[in-house]
């Protein structure tokens, strides 16, 4: 089978390397080019289309915008320079976010989770569900006790300098340790989503471009964490 392509960017160039980038695959077609949103708008009238290469910040309309206004929306995967649209893009369930300049090695990576998608399973290599044990623990000193905390009870953890904070659903234990080290002790269901959060993805209830919620908190979002917990809450 051949997938039709379609790669929609206001810049020449990028235009260009996406489609050389697909030239080295096979089963997959450039049905068109354009550079505006407007006229992919048209294109699709036209053309059936199995994948789009979308830029966001383009003139006129944003590439996140023509979408949310399609009926009918094919596979898309969205490129742009920005960081800041990361969150929009997998709002809008995107196949993947790539950052210019595209290297060819994450653009395969995101060929593969369009393929994976079509399929209707995840991506293999991003399938951590299997390594989570439910029954998993690890003992916390307080009070000149260890005591014995199950990873799925654990809301999220708060640094205070020289101590963290660990929330649970009806207590919570201050400890001293740091952040950085007690990640090391947690399982792939926790996420960093700021310098002095650690969150638990399982009871994350809500989230924007700013925070998460859990439990009625709202945990600020780092920018340097942001796109770590992206590409995370499209697992969970």
């Amino acid at each position: 089978m051949t997938y039709r392509c379609l790669i929609v960017d206001d810049e020449e160039l990028a235009r260009d390397l996406i489609a050389s980038h697909l030239s080295q695959l096979d089963d997959f077609e450039v049905v068109a080019s354009c550079s505006s949103a407007i006229e992919a708008g048209k294109i699709l009238k036209e053309v059936p289309i199995d994948l789009i290469f979308l830029d966001i910040e383009m003139p006129v309309l944003k590439g996140t915008d023509f979408l949310k206004n399609l009926l009918h929306k094919p596979k898309v995967i969205f490129t742009t320079a920005y960081r800041d649209y990361a969150l929009d893009g997998f709002e809008l369930d995107a196949v993947d976010y790539l950052l210019k300049p595209i290297v060819f090695q994450r653009f395969f990576k995101a060929i593969e989770k369009f393929l994976a998608s079509l399929q209707k399973v995840p991506a293999p290599v991003l399938d951590t569900s299997a390594l989570i044990n439910p029954e998993a623990f690890l003992f916390i000193r307080k009070n000149n006790k260890q005591v014995r905390v199950k990873l799925q009870d654990i809301l999220y953890v708060e640094s205070l300098k020289d101590y963290i904070k660990v929330h649970l659903e009806a207590t919570c234990h201050v400890v001293k340790y740091t952040l950085s080290a007690f990640e090391k002790e947690l399982d792939d269901r926790f996420v960093r989503v700021h310098r002095s959060y650690i969150v638990n993805t399982n009871h994350i209830t809500a989230y924007t471009k700013n925070d998460v919620e859990i439990e009625g908190t709202e945990i600020p979002i780092g920018e340097k964490y942001k796109n770590t917990l992206l590409e995370r809450m499209r697992l969970w």
